[in-house]
């Protein structure tokens, strides 16, 4: 008797789905919008002078459950100055095959440069393609800022930097809710390098305007 009655509530559920209204999303033209909070690509800030935040100090790595964070730390000299401190990301790499999206890795970083977009078209062909470099990961240089290696424009120590952080964030104010996707991502301050996916954002972009 049991098992009839399951099988008509299953019925039920099927039954019930028939009659709701089928909504059909346009994508990849026109993509959902994910939540505020949503856990998608990393981005690395940079401070306001364009200096990198991140220190090297690799405790996103050792947070990390799936080991699909690599870093190797670089010693900052005052001919070759990338962030305020003693040291910075030398290497940084993120393997999205094997990344869980958990978000541990921005609650370990001491310097919040790492934190997470809305992006979450990270599909590739290639697995290869799956392992995102510094060059990909660092947020873009917005107005006033400079590309690294440079001296220290904020202060004549890394003290200056963060204590002031909350006042002057740079790049890290809102980068939890920043749109930055495939085609929208500028990376003209690193030459030769290709964000994953911009060339079909371009070729969707095109259609769309009627090309």
């Amino acid at each position: 008797m049991g098992a009839i009655t399951g099988t008509f509530k299953g019925f039920g559920v099927t039954f019930s789905h028939m009659f709701k209204k089928v909504v059909t999303t346009d994508y990849p033209f026109k993509p959902p919008v994910s939540a505020p909070r949503y856990h998608g690509r990393h981005i690395l800030n940079r401070h306001p002078d364009g200096l990198e935040k991140c220190i090297g100090c690799e405790l996103c790595a050792w947070a990390c459950p799936a080991d699909a964070i690599y870093v190797e730390g670089g010693d900052n000299t005052e001919e070759q100055r990338f962030s305020p401190g003693e040291r910075y990301a030398s290497v940084y790499q993120i393997n999205y095959a094997r990344c869980i999206f958990c978000g541990l890795c921005i609650e370990a970083c001491p310097t919040r440069s790492l934190t997470m977009s809305n992006e979450y078209e990270l599909a590739r062909d290639n697995r290869q393609d799956l392992i995102f470099t510094k060059e990909q990961l660092l947020a873009p240089l917005l107005p006033g800022m400079e590309q690294p290696p440079h001296p220290m424009r904020l202060g004549d120590s890394e003290k200056d930097y963060y204590v002031g952080a909350l006042e002057n964030p740079g790049t890290s104010a809102g980068a939890e809710h920043s749109p930055m996707g495939p085609g929208r991502y500028q990376l003209d301050e690193h030459p030769g390098v290709t964000f994953p996916g911009a060339e079909q954002a371009a070729q969707r972009a095109g259609k769309g305007d009627g090309a």
